[in-house]
């Protein structure tokens, strides 16, 4: 049977209406803290109320909850932002515990899916306004760096920890550190394991502004209504100008560099 019918065209006659605002905030409550107002969405990452864990179920959740953001018209402004005292807590080693070598083909084929579209719905198909308030330290740290504008914390370090775990850093952080910062940099970030504190990160142009963490939000809160008081139309071409680099940058090295991680990843053998 047919859908519902939107409200959208002159007469509403043949567009399908998505699902309700209420319908996304049940769908993903057990990831994400959604709210919006005057059409500025706010994403809180959440695990049992608390900070979140890094897991194959959050990244799919990311991945499914970016592309229904994307196609919700009444969303104007993106905010992103954690739970609590971190960004994300650690790693939810439970849900990695199985080696990559043992997983089955559909396994790896979901993961690859899910890490490059995680990174590619952010730059090619959220059309609004994106701010990250990152909220503490944690891992994965990607996805609020690739933000139009990004804040956080004094405690934020930030660094790719993957060749100092036995890994290919191409998930997507080696990547937005070597635009952002320059190969050279980012190379002796990767190799060394070595992290750039919360003040290092702003004056390298990693990240805009460093606010202590009781005027987090509401800093990026008053930077969304700032956005918010400019023509619509406005709003989402300087989104589609700010991110036009991003787009290049994942077109030409994205899935490349994930799938080399992901090689590095089979290729582990169980270790005593």
């Amino acid at each position: 049977m047919p859908g519902p019918i939107g409200r959208c065209g002159p007469d509403g006659a043949g567009f399908l209406a998505g699902p309700s605002f209420a319908q996304h905030q049940t769908r993903f409550a057990e990831h994400f803290v959604l709210d919006r107002r005057d059409g500025i969405l706010t994403v809180r990452v959440h695990h049992e109320g608390g900070a979140a864990l890094w897991s194959r179920g959050l990244l799919n959740a990311w991945n499914l909850l970016l592309g229904e953001i994307s196609a919700d018209r009444d969303t104007e402004l993106v905010i992103i932002t954690g739970t609590g005292d971190a960004w994300l807590a650690g790693v939810d080693f439970a849900s990695f515990a199985e080696p990559m070598h043992r997983w089955a083909g559909e396994s790896i084929d979901e993961q690859y899916n899910d890490g490059v579209k995680l990174l590619e719905r952010v730059v090619n198909d959220l059309d609004v306004p994106t701010i990250a308030a990152i909220n503490g330290p944690g891992p994965r740290l990607e996805l609020p760096l690739l933000c139009d504008l990004t804040l956080c914390t004094p405690d934020v370090v930030i660094g790719d920890g993957n060749f100092s775990a036995g890994s290919a850093p191409g998930d997507g952080l080696y990547l937005v550190l070597h635009e952002l910062i320059g190969a050279k940099r980012a190379n002796h970030m990767v190799y060394t394991g070595e992290g750039l504190r919360a003040d290092q990160a702003r004056d390298l142009g990693l990240i805009n502004e460093v606010v202590p963490r009781r005027d987090l939000l509401p800093r990026a809160t008053r930077l969304a209504e700032n956005i918010m008081a400019k023509p619509r139309t406005a709003r989402r071409m300087t989104h589609r100008l700010a991110a036009r680099g991003w787009q290049r940058r994942m077109v030409a090295d994205l899935r490349h560099a994930y799938a080399h991680q992901l090689l590095t990843m089979a290729g582990h053998q169980d270790r005593a």
